[in-house]
């Protein structure tokens, strides 16, 4: 059931007034410090992301309360642990995901994943920003293959995966040092790929400039880069791409 179909049926059911489902289906709610863009889902297909640093745990906790109110699941990143002890002390379905330094609280029933997205990590120091990305993807509807601590300082150990990459409507790759991975994987596939570097590295990685330079002026054709240790929007890119060819291999078969 949509949340639009839920709510008209609580109006009809008598259990909503009309003024209270008018201000639930407003593409906007005012909490006063933050507006709410609860049209999201319809245009973008997935709801508004909290990103949590810089928020007091009173803001973090009354955004929250405000998506659930309207029916739509909560997805949070760059969470803290106390704004994480916060929310789960206020919602006790919250899961705190620590490797992703993501919180989640799900209202609406969850779907089982479709597709596929791969998100291949270089190194274990870039697993915060690859499980990011990976949970990310998840949330828009994917499944994920994780594929970790292959990078360029020993291919053999990412060779035995390129039959799994080739089966990805997308591909995410995590690197940071001098951020090489993505271009030799790209190189490999004729998958979409997105390109994540991280800030891992030592002086003259500069904090991930140096990797996301290397990524920006790869030769492989097809690649896409995000911003340093941009996670999220490499999952949401992946998330996208994923669900496009879902519903194309599904409109293709009933075709």
């Amino acid at each position: 059931m949509s949340h639009l179909t839920d709510i008209l049926s609580q109006v009809e059911q008598g259990s909503l007034s009309v003024a209270e489902a008018e201000r639930k289906l407003s593409p906007e709610m005012d909490i006063g410090f933050a507006h709410l863009d609860t049209d999201r889902p319809r245009r973008r297909g997935f709801p508004e992301v909290i990103y949590a640093p810089g928020k007091t745990l009173e803001q973090f906790i009354a955004i929250a309360s405000a998506m659930i109110e309207v029916g739509q699941d909560v997805f949070a990143t760059r969470v803290s642990e106390e704004q994480s002890r916060a929310c789960l002390d206020a919602f006790p379905q919250a899961v705190f995901h620590a490797g992703a330094r993501a919180l989640t609280i799900d209202v609406t029933e969850q779907v089982p994943g479709r597709g596929c997205v791969a998100v291949v990590c270089a190194g274990t120091s870039d697993l915060p920003v690859a499980e990011e990305a990976a949970l990310t993807a998840s949330r828009l509807g994917a499944n994920v293959e994780r594929i970790c601590d292959v990078g360029v300082a020993g291919l053999h150990r990412l060779l035995k995966h390129i039959e799994a990459l080739r089966q990805a409507n997308a591909v995410i790759v995590v690197a940071g040092m001098e951020g090489a991975l993505p271009s030799v994987v790209g190189g490999l596939i004729d998958r979409p790929l997105i390109a994540v570097p991280t800030s891992v590295g030592y002086g003259t990685g500069l904090k991930g400039m140096s990797a996301l330079l290397t990524m920006l002026n790869t030769c492989v054709p097809g690649i896409s880069v995000v911003n340093i240790d941009n996670g999220f929007g490499a999952g949401v890119c992946a998330g996208m791409i994923n669900r496009i060819a879902v519903e194309a291999g599904a409109a293709a078969e009933s075709g």
